[in-house]
């Protein structure tokens, strides 16, 4: 059958005889709980079975070690969605993994994740499986934790950060439920494990986690716990503590997610722009007209955070913070610097003008200025410009310099944006012959504007 939300939700016809949890699982006395159990119908697992899986299972039984499908895997499934990665538990620790996969000749690789107790083989040398040992958090400090190995399931679930991601699968399809994430799933609710304040201390990633899951989960905008809110709110400034790159992994998730607009103002209300690297008082009047703009197109997540920011200094200090890449910060310049400026020509003419003149990549440029006009409320202007074919400039370095070749280097890159403009200003019609006949009396002009630096004189040191 199929939700108002245009999900398919056939999980919620079936298998809800189970019981409720109302255990606390993050109390100082650990409290044994039986976990509720479903069956999903192998048919509606058929998407995520393949030979090199089977060899997996194989090898984990064939060795006495318990494996089971971990996590958001067994959310999307439970969702109805076919997951994009497949992440397994197991009761094995590191070393008996490797030491099995040995005996069985399965290279591993990626051994980064090991100290964590995640060991990743690749079967049939096709496909690849991150599998991690089920584990505790002994200490956390807020953004890493030490752990210790374990082989009791309800431990790992007890430590994971939401109620919707701390459920295991067998591959029977039997799923094994500590904390009524199923349930949290079916009334698409985002509920921390435990107590939500303990959750965040240990990692205040889960701030932003929560924020994001929540774009995935949630059928309404605005309807959260009002007690996790508080929470969230309460630990804010941890986030201070967080390396930009984890943060803008989550933020533009979010930005790029449901209700993406309704979650950032929810997040300013709640104080957490300064600590990741947005102004203290965001522009919220532009953000919601951005945001108004952007609601049903296709945009980069720069386009709508564009919207918080005012100002060149304000745009760096967000990309210091978050360490954008190259393109991600160019382009957050790039729509600050545009955003309000009019122009009284052709609507269309000054964006093109933009990509021809831009001394950028041409590609890089045309994908910006479609952004920017995104950004702006103009979807069929932007839509104008992504079918345009840019014209090619019908002038080269090499017949400049042809027609005046008593000008250097500077100079003839000034030369090439006043003959760029000409070109524009014809509608790019003007060919490479009326062009090169401006060269002459533009080469003189800007000779006598920016003249050459004067030789040094006497004798270089060796």
């Amino acid at each position: 059958m199929t939700c108002t939300c245009g999900v398919t939700c056939w999980y919620l016809a079936a298998f809800w005889s189970f019981s409720s949890v109302s255990a606390k699982p993050n109390t100082m006395e650990y409290k044994r709980i039986e976990p509720a159990t479903l069956k999903i119908d192998v048919e509606k697992l058929a998407p995520i079975y393949t030979p090199e899986l089977d060899s997996l299972v194989e090898i984990f039984k064939k060795n006495d070690f318990e494996i089971r499908v971990a996590g958001g895997a067994v959310r999307d499934l439970l969702m109805g969605i076919n997951p994009h990665d497949l992440d397994f538990a197991t009761t094995a620790t590191p070393e008996q993994m490797k030491e099995m996969f040995e005996r069985e000749n399965v290279r591993m690789i990626n051994t980064k994740g090991e100290k964590h107790g995640t060991i990743t083989p690749r079967i049939n040398d096709k496909e690849n499986f991150e599998v991690t040992t089920l584990r505790i958090d002994v200490t956390t400090d807020g953004r890493h934790a030490e752990v210790q190995f374990t082989t009791d399931w309800q431990l790992d679930a007890n430590r994971r950060d939401l109620t919707i991601n701390s459920l295991f699968m067998d591959l029977d399809g039997t799923v094994f439920d500590y904390f009524n994430g199923v349930q949290h799933i079916k009334e698409r609710r985002v509920i921390f494990v435990g107590d939500a304040a303990t959750r965040i201390q240990e990692d205040y990633l889960r701030i932003l986690r929560y924020f994001r899951f929540y774009g995935r989960i949630s059928e309404e905008a605005n309807s959260h716990d009002a007690e996790t809110l508080n929470a969230i709110r309460n630990n804010v400034s941890g986030l201070s503590r967080i390396s930009g790159e984890r943060i803008w992994t989550e933020l533009r998730k979010i930005l790029e997610g449901n209700y993406a607009g309704e979650l950032i103002n929810v997040m300013i209300e709640i104080g957490i722009p300064e600590f990741i690297g947005l102004p203290k008082t965001p522009n919220t009047e532009r953000f919601s007209t951005v945001w108004k703009n952007l609601k049903g197109q296709k945009y980069n997540a720069i386009t709508l955070l564009a919207g918080l920011i005012s100002t060149e200094e304000e745009a760096l200090l967000l990309h210091k913070r978050l360490k954008l890449s190259a393109y991600e910060r160019d382009l957050l310049l790039f729509i600050t610097l545009h955003h309000e400026r009019k122009w009284a020509m052709k609507p269309l003419k000054p964006y093109q003008a933009i990509v021809a003149l831009s001394r950028d990549k041409p590609k890089d440029t045309k994908e910006w200025t479609v952004q920017l006009l995104l950004h702006i409320g103009q979807p069929s202007m932007a839509q104008q410009i992504e079918d345009w074919e840019v014209p090619k400039f019908p002038v080269n370095g090499h017949m400049m310099k042809e027609h005046a070749p008593e000008i250097n280097g500077k100079q003839l890159g000034i030369l090439g944006q006043e003959l760029r403009k000409m070109w524009t200003d014809s509608d790019f019609k003007t060919d490479a012959e009326d062009l090169v006949k401006h060269i002459p009396h533009l080469a003189e002009e800007i000779k006598e504007k920016f003249p050459a630096k004067a030789a040094k004189s006497g004798k270089s040191k060796k």
